[in-house]
């Protein structure tokens, strides 16, 4: 692909990422490049959630191509995403009025509870449809849809595997890859990071490092999307054939139907 850079770049292809994420390199300078990146990624710069970003342009194939700063560090291992840093970038993110503004302008998405069940109705497999655990599940989730109005509903990140938060050298964390932003309840990016790297027993000491207080209102709304993420990630790993991911996850999902906070 021509990216239509001065003389003396070359580009080369960031594993990974399905031709989407670039190395811009010319003698010591680095730039990340990438093909039609989310639209409001100059808010997320100017916030600092995301690395500086240095430009961007049209190219003659109508793709948008982003440059940001190149940093040298690491993605956060499963370890690390308990960090009280990670907690402190998610809160920034969900009470930003510049994102809310910004998401906005470009019209972002609304995913409401109904959306998540829609997604994990869509061609399941008969094998989870009809496992007793997971269908009393889904009829509970169903029955006791969250009612927090759309108007309370913040920017989300919408994938927030430990793969898209940087560690820089310098220890500065971004959260990076926003191709899935959307507005939605908060509670869907929290659950969403607990269920994978928090153990139950330390949720309630996590969200005092994001700085809010677990209410029984605020309770619900996290264990309801905590139960719709665990179902759509069980769906994910049987189509992937990852059956011991699949199983440790159904094993979980009884648990928390049976756990208080």
């Amino acid at each position: 692909m021509d990216f239509e850079l001065d003389d003396g770049w070359d580009v080369y292809p960031i594993y990974g990422n399905t031709n989407k994420a670039f190395m811009g390199k010319k003698n010591q300078q680095r730039l990340f490049l990438k093909r039609n990146a989310s639209p409001f990624l100059a808010a997320l710069s100017m916030e600092e959630i995301t690395p500086r970003l240095i430009w961007t342009k049209r190219i003659s194939s109508g793709d948008t191509l982003t440059a940001q700063e190149w940093l040298n560090g690491q993605t956060l291992t499963k370890q690390q995403m308990r960090l009280p840093e990670v907690a402190h970038l998610l809160a920034r993110v969900h009470n930003s009025k510049l994102l809310h503004r910004m998401l906005t302008k470009v019209g972002g998405q609304v995913v409401r509870p109904h959306d998540f069940i829609r997604q994990y109705l869509s061609e399941l497999p008969d094998d989870l449809r009809h496992h007793p655990l997971m269908a009393d599940v889904l009829n509970s989730l169903k029955g006791t849809l969250p009612t927090l109005p759309v108007e309370d509903y913040r920017v989300c990140h919408g994938d927030l595997n430990h793969k898209n938060w940087l560690l820089s050298d310098h220890r500065q964390l971004y959260l990076v890859d926003w191709d899935s932003a959307r507005f939605a309840d908060p509670a869907s990016d929290i659950s969403m990071l607990l269920c994978e790297y928090v153990p139950l027993d330390a949720w309630r000491d996590w969200f005092a490092e994001y700085g809010e207080t677990m209410t029984a209102e605020l309770q619900k709304r996290v264990i309801w999307y905590a139960k719709i993420n665990l179902l759509l990630n069980i769906k994910d790993n049987y189509y992937r054939n990852q059956y011991h991911k699949m199983n440790h996850e159904i094993i979980f999902l009884e648990e928390l139907s049976q756990y208080q906070l």
